[in-house]
C-alpha cells in the first residue's frame, strides 16, 4: 500500500495557526495551537505520511512596518509588538519541522486575502473559516 501525501499549509498565529491539509483532493481546513500542531505532524510522521509542509513566512517582507494612520503610539505599538510575535511563532514552526525532519518551504506571503463568502464561491468548502485558514488554503493551491 503506498504511502498517503500530503501537502499542508500553515499560516502561523500566536494563538491558533490557521492549517490546511490536502490528501488525495480531500482538504481539511484547522486552527492548531503550537503543540497540537507539532503532536498531529509528528503523528502523520509516525504514521509513514508523506508530506510537504508549506509555512508563510511574513518575515520574508522586505518591510513590516504595520501602523493605523491616525493610531495612537500606544495602538501603533501594540501592531508592532503582535506582528513581531507572529513572526517569532513562523520561525519556531519552521525550526520544528526542521527538527522532525519534514520536507518544507518557507513561502512569501501575498497581499491578497480572500473574504469568506468569496472563499465559500470559489472553493465550495461550506463552513465557517477564518482568515488564517483561508491564508493556510492559499498556500497549498500556490495563490
Amino acid at each position: 500500500m503506498k504511502p498517503k501525501k500530503f501537502i499542508i499549509g500553515i499560516d502561523p498565529d500566536t494563538e491558533k495557526s490557521g492549517v490546511a491539509l490536502k490528501c488525495e483532493g480531500n482538504i481539511t481546513l484547522h486552527n492548531w495551537r503550537f503543540f497540537d500542531l507539532y503532536d498531529n505532524l509528528n503523528n502523520l510522521q509516525e504514521d509513514g505520511v508523506k508530506m510537504l509542509v508549506l509555512v508563510e513566512g511574513g518575515w520574508l517582507n522586505k518591510s513590516n512596518w504595520h501602523k493605523k494612520e491616525k493610531g495612537s503610539a500606544a495602538i501603533n505599538a501594540k501592531i508592532g509588538s503582535h506582528t513581531g510575535a507572529n513572526h517569532e511563532t513562523g520561525k519556531k514552526i519552521v525550526e520544528m519541522l526542521e527538527y522532525l525532519k519534514i520536507p518544507h518551504r518557507v513561502i512569501k506571503p501575498t497581499k491578497t486575502k480572500i473574504k469568506a463568502k468569496l472563499f465559500k464561491m470559489i472553493t465550495k468548502i461550506d463552513v465557517r473559516t477564518n482568515q488564517e485558514q483561508r491564508d493556510a488554503y492559499m498556500l497549498i493551491h500556490g495563490l
